[in-house]
């Protein structure tokens, strides 16, 4: 079994290393933090230690490293680690620019070695719901797609607060959203528009509000706030023939499916001050409406396919070509934000 070491030891951190103690294709060799408070932590959990960065890439022993530090530190450890002969898995998001990536991607191909990103948040129920709904062609082809996580608490207060560290929602879940929404929808992008807000940090985005526009037509809205004491849904999908709705991560996505159109014969209804046909629900005999089963998901696959993709058995699920057009999109959107303008683009 691969060995594999974690640089970091936060709440990531602290993760990758509980993931890999009870691992089927790797072992953990140990990890190691710039805070002494967080190297005792791993100590007391049984964690071997090592005495620094130094230290740990020097281990001959040590197959992979994992990058679970503030993002403005990333491209630094990951050509490091490269360049010491180990494979990396970096956190998310793997930096703050396309011209860095770019730097760890050609780091990566002139060591030989495996760079590939966490993208956890595929593995998550909710999103792999929604996909399989699209790709099953069961209610249509795809109009637009809404995705969205709202909180009521702000910015954590830690680095995620400061620009210089890369901070900010666009990076923390603006990454993880937007990763998603490009698995779903393949077409490339035409357009962007996006706005911040800033209500409780000025110094980084609290939350944004991001449009994308696809060839062909399609388009999503990818939404981030953290000052909602009342959150709206979490998935919203419109298909030729149907809609589906997933109301929190929890919950199981609800699906309406067209099965006529029959018009003439809408009965109107009371709206407000007036009535309406437009608004009139609809009935059993032109919707069939259902909930979707939630689909399997071990986010552990990702450790079994990278090891699987050190031995050349098969290819990284995060692709770096796929971590590029992410990033892109985040620097578009970023840029519109700033300009208060779209940005037109071929990504």
């Amino acid at each position: 079994m691969n060995r594999i070491a974690v640089i970091g030891y936060g709440g990531q951190g602290a993760w990758h290393c509980k993931q890999l103690l009870g691992s089927d294709v790797a072992t953990l060799a140990g990890t190691y933090d710039i805070r002494e408070v967080r190297c005792d932590a791993a100590r007391e959990s049984g964690i071997f230690v090592y005495e620094s960065n130094d230290a740990l890439l020097a281990d001959p022993t040590v197959d992979a490293v994992v990058i679970a530090t503030p993002n403005d530190s990333h491209e630094e450890l990951v050509i490091r680690a490269l360049r010491a002969g180990k494979h990396v898995i970096c956190e998310k998001p793997v930096e703050m620019s396309v011209a860095s990536f770019d730097r760890m991607a050609e780091a990566a191909r002139e060591a030989g070695r495996l760079l590939t990103v966490h993208q956890n948040r595929r593995w998550d129920v909710d999103f792999l719901a929604m996909k399989a709904i699209v790709e099953s062609g069961e209610i249509g082809d795809l109009i637009d797609i809404e995705s969205r996580i709202h909180g009521s608490r702000g910015i954590p207060s830690d680095w995620r607060c400061t620009k210089e560290q890369g901070g900010g929602m666009m990076l923390d879940w603006g990454v993880h959203l937007i990763d998603q929404v490009l698995q779903i929808v393949g077409a490339p992008i035409e357009k962007i528009w996006c706005t911040t807000s800033h209500i409780t940090n000025s110094e980084v985005d609290d939350g944004f509000k991001l449009e994308i526009y696809f060839e062909g037509g399609k388009s999503a809205h990818v939404e981030v706030a953290t000052y909602n004491f009342l959150a709206m849904p979490r998935f919203y999908l419109r298909c030729k023939n149907g809609s589906a709705l997933i109301e929190d991560w929890r919950k199981n996505a609800k699906v309406a499916r067209l099965t006529a159109w029959c018009e003439k014969d809408v009965t109107p209804v009371q709206n407000a001050a007036g009535i309406t046909k437009t608004m009139a629900p609809r009935d059993h005999l032109t919707l069939d409406t259902y909930e979707a089963p939630r689909p399997a998901s071990d986010v552990h696959d990702f450790y079994r396919n990278f090891c699987r993709a050190i031995a050349g058995k098969e290819e990284p699920i995060v692709g770096l070509s796929e971590v590029r057009r992410v990033m892109q999109v985040m620097e578009a959107a970023l840029a519109s934000a700033e300009s208060g303008q779209p940005v037109c683009t071929r990504i």
